[in-house]
């Protein structure tokens, strides 16, 4: 029990990923601990989720600091007192900088909407259905300093057949809640061996 991996959780929404990620704990298959759940919006849904779950929640605005580089270090020195090992994004609309980048480096990873390289950045979903594209999906990748450039995990697709975008949401939303718990697994039980 005490091997379990401290994961934070950054989100900026709904929390329905760091939801699917407690459950995958809870039920044995995600061997972690959320340690701290992070958001730039104090009044999104993932503080309500945290909050049920008996998971602190860190809020922030990140104008209220004078730089991201201000912001960062004290979200490092927030995670290093939480003793977060691995930093997981999930729904987070916010590049990740330099001082997280070389805090965690090679130890952040992030869930994007779509099969990656093709629809990088903000609206993923709809980015897919303007372009007619023949497939959507789920890629699971680590963070580097680029927007949704960092190494591929896991990816998943399925084809568009055109669907509509509520359709195309709900069965995106139901692999990320599978894959994400299961690409960790994988990666924090490699670690753990190593």
């Amino acid at each position: 029990m005490n091997n379990r991996t401290k994961i934070a959780v950054f989100a900026s929404g709904n929390g329905s990923n760091f939801q699917a990620l407690h459950e995958a704990i809870v039920e044995g298959r995600l061997d972690a601990e959320i340690v701290l759940v992070v958001t730039d919006k104090p009044d999104a849904f993932v503080v309500e989720r945290a909050k049920q779950a008996g998971v602190p929640a860190l809020t922030f605005l990140p104008r209220n600091f004078a730089s991201k580089e201000q912001y960062e270090s004290m979200l490092a020195n927030e995670l290093e007192k939480a003793g977060a090992e691995w930093l997981v994004l999930a729904g987070f609309m916010r590049l990740i900088g330099s001082v997280l980048l070389s805090a965690y480096e090679n130890r952040i990873v992030n869930i994007h909407p779509s099969v990656l390289p093709a629809f990088p950045g903000k609206d993923a979903i709809g980015q897919t259905l303007a372009a007619d594209a023949e497939v959507a999906g789920v890629t699971v990748h680590f963070v580097d300093e680029g927007m949704d450039t960092g190494a591929i995990i896991a990816q998943q697709s399925f084809p568009v057949d055109s669907q509509d975008r509520e359709t195309v949401e709900r069965k995106i939303h139901d692999i990320e809640h599978r894959l994400y718990p299961e690409s960790l697994q994988q990666l924090f039980s490699r670690q753990q061996s190593v």
